[in-house]
């Protein structure tokens, strides 16, 4: 299962951020995950959002450059050793991680990493054979329409 990811590239300035996250909040769209990324003048503002449409839209609208990429989220436990874990069987299967970013869910007890891979369909395959379940859209509260 694959998310739709929004990547942003924003002007490495004070209040940059901001104003692209307000607006969006502003038109009704909750951050389900994010990454900042310095790059130079010039920041990789990675999202996850509850309606990636209406988000695209809007950051058209604003003229700033953006694309949709496909990533992966899996949940796992969140002790010491659980990332190389799932990580083995990747490297085992010559699946390249492009990117990565995470977040803990401290109701849960587990950690949410969101992965980007050189093949995502076959790290979704690696995983499943694995155990571990790819989380989907609804999982995150995403609507993923056309963009």
């Amino acid at each position: 299962m694959k998310l739709k990811q929004i990547s942003i590239f924003i002007e490495n300035s004070p209040g940059r951020l901001y104003e692209v996250t307000h607006d969006l909040g502003e038109a009704g769209i909750n951050l389900r995950a994010l990454t900042l990324a310095d790059v130079g003048d010039f920041g990789v503002l990675r999202v996850l959002v509850s309606d990636v449409g209406t988000a695209r839209r809007l950051i058209m609208k604003k003229n700033l450059p953006a694309r949709v990429e496909e990533v992966v989220a899996v949940e796992i436990a969140d002790h010491p050793g659980s990332l190389a874990a799932v990580l083995k069987p990747l490297l085992d299967a010559k699946v390249n991680v492009t990117y990565m970013y995470s977040f803990i869910g401290f109701s849960s007890g587990k950690a949410v990493l969101i992965f980007r891979f050189s093949d995502n369909d076959r790290a979704i395959e690696v995983l499943r054979e694995r155990g571990v379940t790819p989380l989907d859209a609804e999982a995150f509260g995403i609507l993923e329409t056309a963009t």
